[in-house]
């Protein structure tokens, strides 16, 4: 039997979609193998964010091949769709696949003998249409899953290729989102993350009734789910429905990942952000009054074309207004065919870098501040995989990650302990409750 491995680059619906496809490749009888491992067949799911894809995807691609030269190499995903001839162009690749083909991979292949010539399958994205259902694991341990519902984008956002890439928002038929839910939890999952490009844009026609977000959160929470989670939702989309949910729902995590992108009102309207800082802010402002020990996590774009050093301040300033627990921060990258490359005033990719690094040093501080502020708490924490060195990691509710000591087996158990200490970049420390309430 021929073997196989896979690797995913950027977002985690890209991770939901490559889980997907092992799982076509383990039910036609391949050998599944970690990637690194020689296989006969390795796929390279692709993503566009950064001006860095082909230089990644040569990379690794040269590294599959340098362990077993024979290796019949397959890319897909968005950078795929954008740049297929590019990719083709990389010695040693097979086969390119666009958004549309990426989940029917067996229907363009014959066999998988290495040719001359690289063959590209790839729909114009205007017919990116169908919806690929996936989902996946968040470790190798059956614990988290994430789980699509929604794909493509309709927003124009000036910094973003994800809409040529994979076309305009469709949304999932609540009942096969069900359905894929019963899947998981049948499979011994605890915690559902929902994904998608934008999955708050969630919008299934259903007869005469449109479907949303809430929809969803609603009848999930009728399964026997322990953990209900939303991977990331712009704030535009954050409704009072899915406020409330999350206030009175004992299922749904006390967490939220939020873009915000820039704190400066005139670069948000260049990026073409759907929001004003005033609006973010009131947002943030009443998830914490609401919720509780809520956990917030926030995009950041640094050194988009115009940024002067004030308009960053004005970020710095404005995130520091905020009551959240950590950033994720991204370093403007120039993309092909974006509104973004015909703005005045790029910003110099040395000084883009070193915003970046003042941000991420501000995130070790906000993350400090929100663990430390829970040390000698009582939480639930879900952990994950096997114990190592006689400690085992998993996450809160509120995404606070925890290390506990213990003898015991725990992956996949969701157990009481009380928060020791915190360092804001380590897991935090914590004593495992000693009765039996494990999950």
């Amino acid at each position: 039997m021929k073997s196989v491995s896979l690797h995913t680059l950027g977002c985690k619906l890209n991770y939901s979609e490559t889980s997907t496809i092992a799982k076509d490749f383990d039910s036609k009888g391949f050998i599944l193998k970690n990637y690194g491992e020689p296989s006969d067949i390795f796929v390279l799911n692709t993503c566009s964010v950064t001006e860095n894809a082909d230089k990644e995807c040569r990379q690794i691609v040269r590294s599959i091949l340098r362990n077993k030269p024979d290796t019949y190499v397959i890319v897909t995903g968005c950078y795929a769709q954008l740049q297929p001839d590019e990719i083709a162009q990389i010695e040693g690749v097979d086969l390119v696949l666009g958004i549309s083909e990426k989940m029917k991979l067996f229907d363009y292949i014959d066999n998988f003998q290495k040719k001359e010539l690289s063959c590209i399958f790839r729909s114009p994205v205007e017919n990116a249409t169908g919806f690929g259902e996936a989902f996946s694991a968040d470790t190798d341990s059956r614990t988290r899953a994430f789980l699509k519902i929604q794909d493509g984008c309709d927003y124009k956002c000036t910094f973003c290729t994800i809409p040529f890439a994979r076309g305009k928002s469709r949304s999932l038929d609540l009942k096969n989102v069900i359905l894929n839910a019963k899947k998981i939890i049948d499979s011994g999952y605890k915690e559902i993350i929902l994904t998608g490009v934008n999955t708050g844009d969630y919008n299934f026609k259903n007869g005469s009734k449109i479907l949303k977000l809430i929809d969803v959160l609603y009848e999930l929470g009728k399964l026997e789910i322990e953990r209900i989670r939303i991977s990331s939702i712009e704030p535009n989309l954050l409704s009072d429905e899915i406020i409330s949910f999350a206030k009175s729902s004992e299922k749904f995590c006390k967490h939220f990942h939020i873009p915000l992108q820039s704190g400066d009102g005139d670069i948000l309207k260049l990026m073409k952000r759907r929001y004003n800082p005033d609006y973010y802010f009131d947002l943030i402002d009443r998830l914490n009054d609401e919720i509780p020990s809520v956990g917030i996590g926030v995009d950041v774009i640094t050194g988009f074309p115009g940024e002067t050093e004030k308009q960053f301040r004005n970020t710095l300033d404005f995130l520091n207004s905020l009551n959240i627990s950590y950033l994720h921060v991204f370093t403007f990258s120039e993309r092909r065919d974006t509104e973004a490359l015909k703005l005045m005033g790029r910003v110099d990719v040395r000084e883009r870098r070193n915003r970046t690094e003042i941000l991420r040093r501000f995130s070790d501080s906000r993350r400090f501040d929100f663990y430390s502020k829970h040390i000698g708490s009582r939480q639930e924490v879900l952990f994950e995989a096997k114990n190592k060195n006689g400690f085992a990691e998993g996450y809160t509710s509120n995404y606070i990650r925890v290390k506990a000591e213990s003898n015991e087996e725990l992956e996949n158990k969701i157990c009481n302990v009380i928060l020791k200490e915190a360092d804001g970049v380590n897991p935090v420390s914590a004593e495992l409750i000693k009765e039996k309430n494990y999950a």
